[in-house]
This record gives structure tokens, sequence and C-alpha cells, in this order.
């Protein structure tokens, strides 16, 4: 794919964690400065805009609609996606594949009749062409794919865009969206809310990951006190987050995130394709099994067979011995 830019505006979803943008949006945000030589417009739900990282990013609009804790639906975030499709002729629409990302994704495609492409790896030009990257069955199958009609809406997947400020930032004045909102969204009702207190590391930030899954049976403490031990951060199977083990933020794979840390731990992870599509591209991969012919051995750099309450407490006397001798 080639360099060239439309000269329609991008409409990006700025998803916020707090104060700051997610590195997700930041990598989204990234893309679309390199795609247009019109605007970047951000759209953004957040009580406060991230207006510094937003215009650092290449935002030239902003728009802004305040939700209030019902913004994180993702049929209120639809219904905002939709009316700001409403300002503008967009040429694309750019938004994370997260797993909150690809609903939205999803309902905005039906409500606009508009093509919709999740989990992207690249996004680019080919004669002229505007056309997105995929990989499915686990990497095997590489696709480009080209959407015509509607405004084509894409989800970025983690670790494919290197994010870069841009060499002149425009200064960012947020304009007010109306949004209409949907019988749907007008139901919706935050009753209560619970602060997210985890410590440590952002999953889609991390270096290390350590992942657990059908195998641990239940006992996280072992793989958040790996990743402790490691100063990495805590993934889970879809299994996993199926049996409520963990919460479904930190589900890697094919209905979760795809990541691309610099080390990948699994255990008790057999390997199913839909997980690995969403790890496989780790720089180094450990897997600690009890079955020896699970398919992550196949793609492990290093594998362990053996039960992970026994491995995992000798790793972390090893790792504890060896910082002892530092």
């Amino acid at each position: 794919m080639t360099q060239q830019q439309m000269s329609s505006p991008i409409l990006v979803l700025a998803d916020q964690a707090g104060d700051h943008l997610t590195p997700l949006a930041r990598q989204a945000l990234t893309l679309a400065a390199s795609l247009t030589s019109a605007d970047v417009v951000a759209l953004s739900l957040a009580a406060i805009p991230d207006v510094a990282a937003l215009s650092e990013l290449g935002a030239t609009q902003l728009l802004h609609a305040d939700m209030g804790q019902v913004a994180r639906s993702s049929v209120v975030a639809s219904d905002a996606l939709v009316s700001a499709l409403a300002t503008d002729n967009f040429g694309l629409v750019l938004l994370c594949s997260d797993y909150r990302g690809r609903e939205i994704a999803g309902r905005v495609g039906a409500l606009t009749e508009a093509g919709v492409v999740s989990g992207a790896s690249s996004v680019g030009f080919d004669g002229g062409v505007l056309q997105i990257g995929k990989t499915a069955l686990g990497g095997s199958w590489s696709m480009r794919i080209v959407i015509e009609g509607q405004t084509p809406i894409v989800g970025i997947a983690s670790g494919v865009i290197d994010e870069a400020e841009v060499a002149s930032p425009v200064a960012l004045t947020p304009q007010a969206l109306s949004v209409e909102l949907s019988p749907e969204a007008r139901a919706i009702e935050v009753v209560s809310s619970v602060a997210d207190d985890s410590e440590g590391v952002s999953l889609q930030d991390a270096s290390t990951v350590v992942c657990g899954g059908r195998g641990v049976n239940g006992d996280f403490g072992l793989v958040r006190s790996l990743a402790n031990a490691l100063g990495g951060a805590v993934g889970a199977t879809r299994v996993a987050c199926d049996e409520g083990w963990a919460p479904r933020s930190e589900q890697i794979g094919q209905t979760g995130l795809t990541l691309t840390p610099n080390l990948y731990i699994g255990l008790g992870v057999s390997g199913a394709i839909h997980h690995t599509v969403g790890m496989q591209s780790a720089a180094h991969i450990v897997a600690v099994c009890d079955d020896p012919d699970a398919p992550i051995f196949e793609i492990a750099d290093f594998g362990v067979v053996g039960d992970v309450t026994e491995v995992v407490p000798a790793a972390l006397a090893a790792i504890e011995e060896a910082r002892a001798q530092e």
C-alpha cells in the first residue's frame, strides 16, 4: 500500500480512560492524520476531553458530547457516532477494535448501512483505492478489503500503528455535538458504578503480559502474582472471562484484544485459535500447560509441561531469589 491520502475528512472516536486518551485511540488518531489531507475530526464523549493529546496526535477539529456515565454504553456511543457522521461528508470512520469498539462498529454499521471491518491490521491506498488489511485463521490468511457505498467504519487492532505526534499541532476548540438518542439509549440508566482500582501496567501498554486460561481453574491470584513480579499486566482467555474469573476488559483473542507484547506468558492456556490470534505476534511466547499436546506449544518459544499451581510458585521463588542476589 502507498502513502496516498484522501481529500475527505476522517472521523475518529477518541476513547479516554479517565483524563487521558487510550493507547488505541492514540494509534487511531495517528493513522487518521497519515491518511487524509483534510480534517481529522475527533469525537470525545468524555467529561473533559484530552485536548492537548488530541492536538498533538493530529486532530484538527473536536466534536464534544458529554454524555455522562451512560457514554460507557456502546448503544449511547453508537448514537453519538451516528450524530457526528451527519455533520460532514466523512471518507472514513476509525475507532478502537476492543470489545466495546466492536459493538459500536457493528451497531453504527447496521444503522447507517455501512461496511464494517474490525481488527484491521493496516489501512492504506493501492491504485487510489482505500484498502483495509486484516488477517484471519490465526494469521495464515491475509486479506485486503475494499468497502463500497456508505462511509466505511474500521476498527484498528492494538499494536499495529506506532503513534506519532504531528509536526504542527492545531489548537482545538471543542464544538458541542447534539446527539439524538435512540429509544434503546434513552432507556439506559447507570444505577451505580465502581472505579477500576486495579494497579500496575495497562494491558494494552504492557511489554509483559501474563494470561490465565481454563487450566488455572479460577485461581487468578497466581496469574496476578506472576504479573506483578514481572511488572506486567494480566490477560485472560475467553473461557476464563465467561467463567467470571477475570473481567471482560482483560480478554485476549478474536473477540477481545489483539496485543503485541515483548513477552507473553500463558498459564493454563491450551492455545485455541480464537485466543492465539490475539497474542501470536508477541516477540517471545512462554507456555505453561499440563497437556503436552496443547496447540500453544506449537507457537511457544519456551514451554513447560506441568501444573500451574506448582510451576508458578516455583517461578516466583526463583525470581525472588535472583533479585535478592542483585
